[in-house]
């Protein structure tokens, strides 16, 4: 039976050293009260001074950046191929001149990782988009020529206004054409005042825990609202972390948008695609949600048949020094069993390995 993990990220080489090389996020720097050890700041509203080091960021060790880490992860847990990607914030804050160069270096070096483990390794490319959207449509025609490439991964933000943002449509059909899923996956999470003046002392829990599945629902929203899957019905999207919240309020997602008066006298409401109908047709969810109660509702959102295997790896390490197995991993496991406990149809199997499998079209 394979297992494969569609939800795990690398750091390349080459951008390691981008990161190293500047002093505002994101970077990768060492604090004084903690010399030993280099830290990653990614997430918005992490460079606060006052902010202790050990609540800035995270340990960076080559877990995150070794290969011959990533597959002795795998061989630890029995994970028989990843679909590597970039971990956030990919290519955004990049200077648009400076885009389309970066993509096409950590796109072939990714791949060219890949080739390395024939089978074992597949990717997700990074596509350059703050450069202008002829260049990142270009790119999706070369990531097509890669071997070992099978879509896209692309944060909420698009080419910085959301993916709700018309100027997205060249890119949306470029990316259906060539039958290309995005990997969406959170970065941005909410504002930082929402958490509360004591929010620094919580170290990451609620901007993770909560800021990124609101952020990837509001984001999927918008793309329901503003016609994305009207006018790309063959536009599919596997969504990070089962979905945030989008399986749960899918329902009152559709009552709110059915009693709305403005999108009723805007023509909006009649014709459109409902959300259900999107969840089953053209939407995928990971099942790194921790637990078997999330894992439900995305089955009843989307079908078992669209739900996928992820391990978020490198992030979540065991907290323990002398821990083997990742207890973010074994726990996920776990879910998984006991989700299809009873009489749900589907089968873990097919959660595990056999949906990506099919979906990714891997080992063709």
């Amino acid at each position: 039976m394979p297992i494969v993990d569609i939800h795990t990220h690398v750091y390349p080489p080459s951008f390691m050293e981008l990161l190293r090389s500047r002093t505002t996020v994101p970077y990768v720097r060492t604090f004084p009260d903690a010399p030993d050890s280099s830290r990653l700041i990614i997430l918005p509203g992490e460079d606060n001074p006052s902010t202790p080091s050990t609540s800035r960021g995270r340990p960076i060790g080559p877990e995150y950046y070794d290969i011959e880490k990533k597959i002795a992860f795998m061989d630890l847990h029995n994970i028989s191929t990843s679909v590597i990607s970039l971990a956030n914030p990919w290519l955004d804050f990049l200077p648009a001149e400076e885009a389309a160069d970066a993509a096409r270096r950590i796109n072939d070096e990714v791949n060219s990782i890949c080739s390395q483990y024939p089978g074992r390794l597949y990717a997700f490319g990074t596509l350059p988009l703050s450069g202008p959207v002829d260049t990142v449509v270009s790119e999706i025609e070369r990531l097509n020529g890669l071997k070992y490439m099978r879509g896209v991964i692309m944060g909420t933000s698009g080419l910085g206004s959301g993916l709700d943002d018309p100027r997205l449509d060249p890119i949306y059909a470029a990316l259906q054409k060539h039958e290309q899923i995005i990997f969406l996956h959170p970065h941005y999470g909410l504002p930082s005042e929402v958490y509360g003046p004591r929010a620094n002392e919580y170290g990451h829990v609620l901007p993770l825990a909560l800021g990124f599945p609101m952020e990837t629902t509001v984001a999927v929203t918008r793309m329901l609202l503003s016609g994305v899957w009207d006018r790309f019905q063959g536009l599919s999207v596997l969504i990070a972390h089962s979905g945030g919240t989008l399986p749960f309020l899918a329902g009152r997602i559709e009552s709110c948008i059915q009693h709305d008066g403005h999108l009723k006298s805007a023509g909006k409401i009649e014709g459109r695609r409902s959300v259900w109908d999107v969840l089953k047709k053209n939407i995928y969810l990971d099942a790194v949600v921790y637990s078997e109660v999330g894992l439900k509702a995305a089955i009843d959102a989307s079908g078992a048949d669209r739900l996928l295997f992820g391990t978020d790896h490198p992030f979540f390490p065991p907290l323990e020094e002398d821990a083997k197995e990742w207890h973010s991993v074994t726990t996920n496991y776990a879910a998984i069993s006991k989700a299809f406990e009873g009489a749900i149809q589907g089968s873990a199997e097919d959660v595990l390995g056999n949906n990506a499998v099919r979906i990714l079209r891997l080992h063709d």
